[in-house]
């Protein structure tokens, strides 16, 4: 393999892929994961590959990392770098391609990190594997890449634990990592899935100058249109581990071809259609709320604020958003409203009754009423546990009988998009987006007043999370509980939620009426976060450049 630097032939693509197809265990609902594929993508270019979730977009970064498992092998095809054929699988020559030559960002951060090791021992551990060994050098650079990807006080990022960190926050960290030894092939896997809006803004920007500064090749998998019309050079329609379409941005923008290609254009725009009751009964208040953080170790200990006064009013039958930056308290809040977190000072009131304080029984029968879907689907489930027997774990705890649980759990299985032959499957199994609607179902089937959703359809393509979205609707109309949404997805929260609240720094700075605030908003900090979203889908369709 050329060292990265030297000239090769410009008529060549940096990486090519040719007649890929990786098979899938036998009796799932397909032989391949993906099937006859062939691309190529040249220096300084941004392939960005669509598709929903299980279309195999995965599994060809894998392939080309060389990091299939071995339940997937290759069947037919050959991957080629700077004219230079891979390795195969699992291949011990790879540890000295990965980070130099291909890096990877990962969807899901949390599992990327090590919850026992600092941040900064982490990063150092990259550079050190490849030669740098100067620690002090390496420090430099570690607190510089951190900076470059837009973390407040890189020093105390360094020297952070993963789980001192946001979600928003741990996925910089990953990226970071992915970026330190200018890599010749960056593959970005859902990078941007977890930050909110203008930190989004900020990485794609850093993703495209690397690009073009270091003659990188981009391969970018999505399932959000808005980044793509953002970013792409070329695209590639993934449909059941085929390609059913393939182009420039504007070709696919302005006159896609395949009937799949319009229908996720489609999702990708969303629509006020905003759930708006009269409601007038408080389900859940919380007044004043206040929750800080000690940080640091034992001689410079501080404390940081995560939530200061933070106040709100949920109706019952309401859809209640909560947006902002990662960071901002939105998860914060969220464990404080589930009584994972005691606050320092404020109060929780659930029916008119005081729950700041409550223990043991008297609690677990509140936690009944309030389920949650968190940001992470994959450290929310048991790897050693079928799917069905997660679902169905809720309820039998909670005194329903066990054929009635299963029934519910075969029930909403189906509801939010998963076959029944998926049941007796396990979370690794699945893709992200796919084990992100195993846990949506978990929390519905216990039937709640309350459900909060923190970044709940984060990690779905457009499509699913059009689904999930209606699916929520239904549900909340069918048996009217309560939803707190917490996303940094703008779009989202005008989709479906009636009122909204917009947090900075642990600060409600606006709160009102969705459509109001969409239309007309009044704090400085809710006008940045809309210039920062990715515009409407629409404004693409059409394009001629």
């Amino acid at each position: 393999m050329p060292a990265k630097g030297e000239v090769s032939d410009p008529t060549n693509p940096l990486l090519e892929v040719k007649k890929l197809s990786v098979s899938l265990p036998e009796g799932g609902d397909r032989p391949f994961a993906v099937q006859d594929v062939s691309f190529s993508v040249a220096r300084g270019e941004t392939l960005c590959i669509v598709g929903e979730s299980g279309s195999g977009k995965s599994v060809i970064a894998q392939s080309i990392i060389g990091m299939l498992p071995v339940a997937l092998p290759v069947k037919t095809g050959t991957i080629s770098l700077k004219g230079h054929q891979l390795p195969g699988q699992r291949d011990v020559a790879f540890n000295a391609l990965r980070s130099t030559q291909i890096s990877m960002i990962f969807q899901e951060a949390t599992t990327s990190l090590d919850p026992v090791q600092r941040v900064q021992t982490q990063l150092n551990e990259i550079l050190r594997t490849h030669g740098h060994k100067n620690r002090s050098d390496n420090l430099s650079s570690i607190e510089k890449m951190l900076e470059a990807v837009q973390l407040p006080d890189p020093r105390r990022i360094a020297n952070s634990y993963p789980h001192q960190l946001s979600g928003g926050q741990a996925q910089r960290v990953v990226i970071a990592g992915s970026l330190m030894l200018n890599p010749s092939l960056l593959i970005a896997d859902e990078p941007t899935t977890a930050l909110d809006v203008t930190t989004q803004a900020e990485i794609l920007k850093l993703i495209v100058s690397l690009s073009k500064q270091q003659d990188t090749c981009v391969l970018f998998i999505t399932h959000d249109f808005g980044i793509v019309g953002q970013i792409a050079d070329n695209i590639i329609v993934l449909k059941d581990g085929r390609i059913v379409e393939q182009g420039t941005r504007a070709q696919i923008f302005s006159s896609p071809e395949h009937p799949y290609t319009k229908d996720l254009l489609k999702a990708a725009s969303y629509q006020s259609d905003s759930i708006a009751k009269n409601q007038e009964a408080s389900l859940l208040v919380a007044k004043n709320l206040s929750l800080s953080y000690s940080m640091g170790r034992m001689i410079a200990k501080r404390r940081v604020q995560a939530l200061k006064d933070v106040s709100l009013d949920l109706k019952e039958g309401e859809i209640l958003s909560i947006v902002g930056e990662s960071g901002s308290g939105k998860s914060s809040l969220a464990k404080c409203l589930l009584r994972l977190e005691n606050v320092d000072q404020g109060t929780i009131l659930y029916r008119g009754k005081d729950i700041t304080n409550l223990k043991g029984s008297t609690l677990k029968s509140i936690r009944k009423n309030i389920q949650v879907v968190f940001q992470d689907p994959f450290s929310s489930l048991n790897p050693r546990q079928k799917i069905l027997d997660a679902i169905a774990e809720g309820p039998i705890i909670h005194g329903v009988p066990k054929q009635e649980a299963y029934e519910r759990s075969y029930e909403l299985l189906q509801a939010t998009g998963l076959s029944k032959q998926s049941a007796d499957r396990y979370p690794h199994e699945f893709s992200g987006g796919q084990r992100q609607r195993i846990c949506i179902a978990r929390a519905l089937v216990i039937k709640p007043e309350i459900l909060i959703a923190d970044e709940a359809v984060s990690a779905l393509d457009v499509s699913i999370q059009t689904q999930i979205l209606n699916l929520f609707k239904e549900l909340q109309q069918h048996y009217g509980f309560a939803m707190i949404f917490i996303t940094h997805d703008l779009r989202v929260a005008r989709s479906i939620s009636s009122r909204m609240i917009v947090m900075k720094d642990g600060h409600v700075v606006e709160v009102g009426p969705s459509n109001q605030i969409f239309s007309e908003p009044k704090n400085e900090y809710t006008k940045a976060l809309f210039w920062a979203a990715p515009p409407d889908i629409k404004i693409y369709q059409g394009a001629s450049t």
